[in-house]
Formats: structure tokens, C-alpha cells, sequence
């Protein structure tokens, strides 16, 4: 009985921690951006016309939604018209007027940077999964080949180094840039995708591999036992 629960409770985390997780990132996304728009644009537009802002729960979250929509419809708008002749005439000039602003220019220039080398990937910065001895000989890690080094970097090791960029478990989304010269990584079959899944599972979900099946995996799995 007692084997039972725990096998329902354990599907019944893997059933909810999904909708659970993705309706968290849609109430964090309408409080963060529809909420701000909803005071900015509907509150300000019902005192104009003299009528009292709902205060129900249902009424102010419908607007919320509604502030989510239209912003989500805004960028999109942005990024189809970006396409045309006047879109880009509008959005050069705007960056240019951002670029007379002494702050707010650094941060422009920043951001704009990493989201164009992003762009220019095609979303293909992670080239490759790689082994890579970390962070000391003898103990390795995965690791996602962004590019070959170049520059000072490349003309000062007197070498070919790669850029591996080694991320943390189980938040991928920061890590350690090491370059490493290309005869120590060690190129893996497995898709970025699937390094991904490793890592942010701690090593729980390991890809299969056709080289490492059938006999070999049980003389594995013995030797690990026997240690």
C-alpha cells in the first residue's frame, strides 16, 4: 500500500511540476509587465474619462492579461516592420537618440552586443558538446564549444584554443568561460539539447550512445559496483 502512494505522489509530481511551472512564468510575466502597463495605460484612461477603475480581483488580473497581450503584440509589431524600409529608418533613429544619452548608451551598447551575437548564431552559440578536464586534471565536465579564440588570446597561448563555456548544475543559464587548447576537448555525439538535459538534471538523464550498449554497458556498470 505504502509502494503504491509513493508511485501516485511521484507521478503526480511529474504530472503537476510542468503546468505548475508554467503557470508560475505566466502569472510572473503578466505581474511584471501587464500590471506596470495596466497603471500606465487603462487606470490613467478611465480617470480621463471619469469612471472609476475596476477594483475587483477579476477585473484588475483581466486587465493585467490584457496588458500582457497588447505588449506581446507590440514587439511583435516592432519586429515585423523592423523588416521594411521606414521600420529600420525608425529604429536607427531611435538608437541614435539613445546614443546621445551618456547612461543610457552604455547599456545600449551592452545589451545590444550579446543579443546580436546571439542573432548572428542563429541561435546555434553552443556549436558543439565537449569533455573537458575541469577544473582539475583527471576530473572532467561537460562543457558547449562557443567558438575558436581569436585575438590576443589566440597570438599570446601560441596555440589553437577553443572557448568552452562549462555551465553549473542545475542553472545552465550561468557558468565558466575556459579556453582550452584543441588537442585537450574531447568532441561528444550528443546534441546540445541533450548536454542541456544532463546537466540540468545533475546527471540523472544520461543520453544513450551507440557505442556504449549492449555488452559493454554491464562490464560499466560492474566496474563502477566494484569501486
Amino acid at each position: 500500500m505504502l509502494k503504491s502512494v509513493r508511485n501516485s505522489f511521484i507521478a503526480g509530481i511529474i504530472i503537476a511540476l510542468p503546468l505548475t511551472v508554467t503557470a508560475f512564468v505566466i502569472v510572473f510575466l503578466v505581474g511584471k509587465i501587464g500590471t506596470p502597463v495596466t497603471n500606465m495605460v487603462f487606470v490613467p484612461l478611465y480617470e480621463y474619462l471619469g469612471k472609476d477603475f475596476p477594483n475587483s480581483a477579476i477585473g484588475g488580473a483581466l486587465f493585467d492579461v490584457i496588458s500582457t497581450v497588447i505588449v506581446f503584440l507590440l514587439i511583435t509589431l516592432i519586429g515585423f516592420f523592423s523588416r521594411f524600409f521606414f521600420g529600420r529608418i525608425f529604429i536607427n533613429l531611435s538608437e541614435y537618440v539613445i546614443e546621445k544619452i551618456p547612461g543610457a548608451r552604455i547599456i545600449h551598447r551592452t545589451v545590444k552586443q550579446i543579443v546580436d551575437t546571439f542573432a548572428k548564431q542563429e541561435k546555434a552559440v553552443f556549436q558543439h558538446v565537449v569533455l573537458v578536464e575541469f577544473p582539475r586534471k583527471k576530473m572532467y565536465a561537460i562543457g558547449f564549444m562557443t567558438s575558436d579564440s581569436k585575438g590576443e588570446v589566440q597570438a599570446k597561448t601560441g596555440e589553437v584554443v577553443l572557448n568552452v563555456f562549462i555551465p553549473t548544475t542545475p542553472n545552465p543559464t550561468s557558468g565558466f568561460l575556459v579556453m582550452v587548447p584543441k588537442e585537450d576537448v574531447t568532441m561528444l555525439d550528443m546534441s546540445v539539447s541533450d548536454g542541456m538535459k544532463l546537466i540540468i538534471s545533475g546527471g540523472a538523464v544520461v543520453p544513450a550512445w551507440k557505442d556504449f550498449e549492449g555488452e559493454n554497458q554491464p562490464a560499466a556498470d560492474a566496474e563502477v559496483d566494484k569501486k
